[in-house]
């Protein structure tokens, strides 16, 4: 009663206040009489107010973000956003799915090794006082098969900060004191990356590494520590020369104006030659991804992850409602019914030639046969007939969390840059959002089933002794129920 009262109040607020301001005193009193409410209705324009007029869209929106590419082969991509701020980076098509001919941990290195002293700048401190001035920030990330440099500073200081990532990606200095440095940084998060009492970044090298066993994205994602002191300045140079060249990079800019980029990537970016040299590319992987256990096609990319919001999960507590997906099926079958499980989450990790969908369970060690009895017949009714309500549920949690993402200046900039560098192209918001909702009930039990003949990838931390073999979890992933082969014991 009191939440219906305050509503009632709050639109009578929105409402009546502008026609009080915007008819007068005599509209006021008319409007205000004791007789009660006036007889008008409110799906009919009321009468004295001017005809609305609205925004339309004269078809620039297929313009949204623009591309050109350089002589030299370099893509350069923008949108223009509103603000006073940007965000600019280069992105280069290089991660640690290319080390196949090379020490695995380069990328690594590369990373750790950014914004470090370059030709222009004698320290990384000189790069931060220099961006201080523009109110800059800047950040290097690698993955498995991208290397991303991005500064986000005011629009006013675009030259400073296209001139600067330049230094950074093709002059930096590489100085023995910062590849000791490097390499004591990497020591650091390998010892703490076993020390986590998150799993979560151990596993999906797990995955991975089963996965994609030995190939491509299945290479560590950091550096293996007998590979620390292996990499030097030498060998850095000569896996910049294969992989550094214009054509696999883009030079990606939200918030500022196409012409401007363009003018500044001429001026930084046409007639640079990098440090290491110039020279032909001689170490060059061009592999495409070999799932050593089934594969996902790019073209099923959206149903996927469709599958993915459906599946949902997270951990045994969570105080949020729906929207934290507590009506996905990894709730409802899983940590709703099975007290003793402590996390169940659905994951999907996408790549330009290949994919992974994976489900991360945890459990008290006596229940890990159990636990992995359920994942598995999870799997297994992935491939019946989803219902329309979870369908449509999954489709729209999946482009709410779209549109909402790209809110964010710095990951429109991403976005530009990955799917340009993947494919020279953009897709605009509105046409995933329209790939979406295209997915049906028929295109999720096709890719699921597609995925369940292939083999399957597990990855497992701690205590495993109750963990099924390999043999019984692919038995049960080829059955109709997703049950395990069952062991009797005379002693247990």
């Amino acid at each position: 009663m009191v939440l219906s009262k305050f509503l009632m109040c709050l639109l009578y607020i929105v409402t009546g206040l502008p026609l009080c301001c915007r008819f007068g005193a005599a509209a006021c009193r008319q409007y205000s009489s004791s007789s009660g409410y006036p007889n008008v209705s409110l799906s009919s324009p009321l009468p004295g107010i001017p005809k609305p007029v609205f925004a339309s869209v004269d078809g620039q929106e297929k313009h949204e973000t623009r591309i050109t590419t350089l002589e030299n082969g370099l893509r350069v991509a923008s949108q223009n956003k509103f603000g006073q701020f940007c965000t600019v980076g280069i992105l280069v098509n290089s991660g640690s799915r290319h080390e196949a001919k090379y020490p695995s941990g380069i990328a690594h290195f590369l990373e750790k090794l950014a914004f470090s002293s370059t030709s222009q700048y004698g320290s990384k401190d000189e790069i931060l006082l220099s961006l201080e001035k523009h109110g800059g920030i800047c950040d290097c990330q690698t993955s498995r098969d991208t290397t991303m440099y991005a500064v986000s500073a005011e629009v006013k200081g675009l030259d400073t900060v296209v001139s600067l990532l330049s230094d950074a990606v093709l002059q930096p200095r590489l100085l023995d004191e910062e590849l000791e440095m490097t390499r004591m940084t990497v020591r650091f998060e390998l010892e703490d990356l076993n020390m986590r009492p998150d799993p979560e970044p151990l596993l999906t090298e797990m995955i991975h590494a089963a996965a994609y066993r030995g190939n491509t994205v299945g290479l560590p994602r950091f550096c293996p520590v007998q590979n620390v002191d292996k990499i030097d300045r030498k060998l850095l140079h000569t896996y910049l020369r294969s992989y550094y060249c214009p054509e696999r990079m883009v030079l990606a800019g939200v918030g500022i104006e196409h012409e401007q980029l363009v003018e500044c990537a001429r001026k930084y970016l046409l007639n640079v030659k990098p440090v290491w040299g110039v020279g032909t590319p001689d170490k060059v992987d061009r592999s495409v991804a070999q799932y050593t256990g089934g594969i996902i096609k790019e073209d099923d990319f959206i149903p996927f992850a469709v599958l993915n919001m459906m599946m949902g999960g997270g951990g045994s507590f969570s105080a949020g409602g729906p929207g934290k997906g507590m009506f996905t099926r990894l709730y409802l079958n899983v940590l709703n019914r099975h007290h003793w499980m402590y996390n169940a989450t659905s994951y999907h990790h996408s790549y330009e030639d290949s994919g992974l969908l994976c489900i991360h369970a945890s459990a008290d060690p006596r229940q890990v046969r159990e636990m992995v009895e359920i994942i598995t017949r999870e799997f297994i009714q992935m491939a019946g007939t989803a219902g329309e309500m979870e369908l449509e549920r999954a489709k729209t949690q999946l482009k709410s969390m779209l549109m909402m993402n790209l809110e964010s200046r710095p990951v429109i900039f991403e976005d530009v840059g990955r799917q340009v560098l993947a494919t020279g192209k953009r897709k605009l918001p509105h046409e995933l959002c329209q790939l979406i909702s295209n997915v049906t009930a028929s295109d999720i039990k096709r890719v699921t089933t597609k995925m369940l003949r292939s083999k399957p990838a597990v990855a497992a931390l701690g205590d495993l002794t109750e963990l099924p073999s390999y043999e019984h979890i692919q038995a049960a992933l080829s059955s109709k129920d997703g049950r395990l082969p069952r062991m009797y014991r005379l002693f247990r």
